[in-house]
């Protein structure tokens, strides 16, 4: 099976299906509406592709797959299972006979949303092993199963986006806000445009990883894995923070130094608004001395030094914007998530420290100042947990203070009263 036949396979339907298209509204599947239906081809579909995935991996894994197959929703139990995510990924070897590239290239192409979503879960160890291997020079024949899995899910992302881009309206600071405009405005006043930033520009088709284009396909498919990090099983993104940190490769003293600062102005009394005022005017300070201009940048150290901690995978790789930005993204969701649970956090903390020390080194002012704002907002989150924490426990003390002094008052023993004796005249 070749995958560029998949290609061409997969973008013909679209032409084809315009031919057919009257004929399908003429004559209607009576059972197309049929929510039943439709959730059982949802359901067979996701058998069909778990036994697949089954017969292709050990033999130590093929019962456990089994038995999420026959479960209501396949998909997500697949999804949701780490034992199924440590077998693919001790497996995936990236070249274009891999069984399991062909395996998630197919089940991508699938309409399925659930099972595509079983495919993104796979994207941080698919891109650590690719943008690690090509870093290294790597054989490209190698990674020929890699490059078709990014290909198809740039393909279905520049699809969708239907050759617009990506924007975020910036409110005009200058204007009030909603919440305290006055409810009439004076006739003098002028309405102006919000700003509208580009966060990512039209994309354009490619059927093949050119080196020019490989960071836009990259992290375009980093984009659609945080557009659906909601859904995302814990141990994926614990998976991508550290090699997020691999990838950063950076672990010098430099990346605690806005915890010191936290600290010293929080001594000083300066409190969180101080700090944050401070630490832009350094910002400032800093950038006016070296002249930089905010361009598009590469983290172009070598690859020499060190990986990280233990915590951390990957190696040390050129980190474009088009591939930082949806990492820092990602890393934001992961740090500051509610429901994600606190190894994640502190991952994504230690991953942005890491970038964080990468920028200051690099000089790349973007970067620096993302990731300085995701290390604040870090510190104070848990500084509100700790005062949180503070206040509940002096609470459970007081109450179990109260208590202890309730049952020792109500255990001591009590002088008996001495019967009255009542005089009685006769």
């Amino acid at each position: 099976m070749d995958f560029h036949h998949h290609n061409n396979h997969h973008s013909s339907p679209s032409s084809s299906n315009s031919s057919s298209t009257a004929t399908v509204t003429t004559t209607q599947n009576p059972t197309s509406d049929d929510p039943m239906h439709s959730w059982w081809e949802s359901v067979s579909k996701a058998r069909s592709r778990i036994h697949a995935l089954a017969a292709i991996l050990p033999s130590s894994s093929a019962e456990a797959l089994s038995a999420l197959a026959d479960s209501d929703r396949p998909a997500l139990s697949l999804l949701s299972s780490p034992a199924a995510y440590s077998a693919v990924s001790s497996s995936l070897q990236g070249s274009a006979s891999d069984p399991l590239c062909h395996w998630l290239y197919d089940t991508f192409l699938s309409s399925d949303p659930h099972l595509r979503l079983l495919v993104l879960s796979f994207l941080p160890l698919l891109s650590a092993l690719y943008l690690s291997r090509i870093h290294h020079h790597f054989d490209p024949s190698s990674l020929a199963g890699f490059e078709a899995v990014l290909l198809a899910i740039y393909a279905a992302e520049t699809k969708s986006r239907a050759g617009k881009p990506l924007l975020v309206t910036i409110p005009d600071l200058s204007q009030p806000s909603i919440y305290h405009a006055p409810l009439r405005k004076p006739s003098a006043a002028v309405d102006r445009p919000s700003s509208v930033g580009v966060l990512s520009p039209p994309l354009e088709p490619h059927v093949a990883m050119k080196s020019t284009k490989r960071a836009t396909i990259v992290g375009t498919a980093l984009h659609c894995y945080y557009a659906q990090i909601s859904q995302m099983p814990s141990w994926s993104k614990l998976e991508f923070c550290r090699f997020a940190a691999g990838w950063a490769g950076q672990d010098c003293p430099c990346r605690s130094e806005l915890d010191h600062r936290d600290e010293t102005a929080i001594a000083n009394g300066h409190g969180a608004i101080g700090s944050s005022e401070i630490e832009i005017e350094e910002v400032a300070e800093e950038m006016g001395n070296l002249n930089l201009q905010i361009q598009k940048s590469d983290f172009d150290l070598d690859s020499n030094g060190g990986n990280g901690e233990g915590a951390h995978k990957g190696d040390r790789i050129p980190l474009p914007w088009e591939i930082l930005q949806p990492v820092l993204r990602i890393l934001g969701h992961c740090l500051l998530g509610p429901l994600n649970p606190q190894e994640v956090k502190d991952a994504a903390s230690s991953a942005v420290r890491s970038l964080y020390a990468r920028a200051s080194h690099d000089l790349v002012p973007q970067a620096i100042l993302a990731t300085r704002s995701l290390i604040q907002l870090d510190n104070r989150t848990r500084e509100a947990a700790k005062a949180a924490a503070a206040v509940a426990a002096a609470a459970a003390n007081a109450a179990t203070t109260a208590s202890a002094n309730s049952s020792s008052n109500s255990n001591t023993p009590t002088k008996p009263k001495k019967p009255e004796i009542l005089l009685v005249s006769k």
